[in-house]
């Protein structure tokens, strides 16, 4: 699905997207919003790899989860807001790059769940290596107290 509930969403997810302090934390930038789809880049830092030197599980799971979530949000209705209900992450190759892509997309948008995936790539001069996969479920909450203007 890819037709908008809410006319103002792709607006309001950027705007929630930048109050997220662990995204500004983590450097992680916005690259590309379309309704069901988000892509999001980091640049490789030394500060957050693991001992092997590649860049650490949860940074990736964390941005992925936030690809997911945001795509998720893009679809909800105006009223509603995002909330990560589970999510299963698998890594296919070590995460050593230049710079990182996380691209989330809805695969099925309801009124209470949505259903998720997002995939990680490795960037480097030589193209892209698909490093790890997540699948999500996020949930729809319509929670006044949870907003914050």
């Amino acid at each position: 699905m890819t037709e908008l509930r809410n006319p103002a969403a792709l607006q309001q997810m950027r705007d929630a997207f930048d109050r997220q302090g662990v995204m500004r934390t983590l450097g992680v930038s916005v690259a590309d919003v379309q309704p069901g789809r988000v892509t999001l880049v980091l640049p490789f830092r030394a500060d957050l790899t693991q001992h092997h030197g590649f860049l650490h599980a949860g940074v990736v799971t964390t941005a992925m989860d936030s690809a997911a979530g945001f795509a998720a949000f893009t679809l909800m209705d105006a009223d509603a807001e995002v909330l990560t209900a589970e999510f299963k992450a698998s890594f296919l190759n070590p995460a050593r790059g230049d710079s990182f892509r996380m691209v989330g997309e809805v695969l099925k948008s309801g009124r209470t769940l949505t259903f998720c995936e997002a995939r990680a790539y490795a960037v480097t001069d030589g193209g892209e290596t698909l490093i790890a996969t997540l699948t999500a479920t996020m949930m729809s909450v319509r929670n006044p107290a949870l907003r914050r203007e």
